[in-house]
């Protein structure tokens, strides 16, 4: 997947207008956090975040702005995103992959009952989700990513 941001400007056919603006950026943001938090099925993806998610929320928010196509906050506050750098320290695998994805697919599925930007919001997080992958094994994640 090649990481890129969009430009500044919103264009009124974009994935963050689609998805309701800033407000329904962040309001998929809590609820992927809020599953993360509740899911007996992503303890060992939630193990790899601080005690607080507020600084995780806060980092994907932004990204995700910028990501679907709405104002670049992450990238005027940290620079380009650089996924795979920026999560470098932590042990991804298939196991940590699948525990996110459950979570951002059922976040997805209540928020977008509109079939085609669900369709493309599952499609835009499994290949984001899978080019995260850094290990082959089982996780051993400590700390917390960017």
């Amino acid at each position: 997947m090649t990481e890129h941001l969009s430009n500044p400007t919103t264009n009124p056919a974009s994935t963050y207008l689609q998805l309701g603006g800033e407000a329904g950026v962040y309001q998929l943001v809590e609820r992927f956090y809020a599953l993360m938090e509740t899911l007996s099925e992503a303890q060992v993806v939630r193990r790899m975040h601080p005690p607080s998610l507020a600084g995780s929320a806060d980092s994907l928010f932004k990204f995700l702005s910028g990501w679907f196509g709405g104002p670049p906050l992450f990238q005027q506050e940290r620079g380009h995103p650089r996924l795979r750098m920026r999560h470098a320290p932590f042990a991804v695998s298939v196991v940590e992959r699948d525990e996110w994805m459950l979570c951002m697919r059922r976040a997805i599925n209540e928020q977008v009952s509109a079939p085609t930007l669900n369709s493309k919001l599952q499609r835009m997080f499994s290949e984001m989700a899978d080019h995260m992958i850094n290990t082959d094994g089982r996780s051993a994640s400590i700390g917390s990513p960017a």
